[in-house]
């Protein structure tokens, strides 16, 4: 039986942590950054999870995960 092939997106975009969660960066903070205020940019830092909804799309992108 061959591999399957994990999505080359998904791993590029998500890493899965040590308790099942998937970590995921923030969007709506690489371009047009002018118009948006101080605050929001600030709030846009860091990493953020997957929401529970959209764990099973992201399992299924990435077999081999663990998920």
């Amino acid at each position: 039986m061959p591999k399957m092939k994990t999505k080359s997106s998904a791993k590029k975009r998500f890493r899965v942590r040590p308790g099942g969660t998937v970590k995921r960066a923030q969007a709506f903070k690489r371009h047009i950054l002018t118009k948006k205020t101080t605050k929001n940019k600030r709030q846009l830092r860091g990493t953020t999870a997957i929401h529970e909804r959209d764990m099973a799309q992201v399992a299924r992108m990435m077999p081999y995960s663990g998920l």
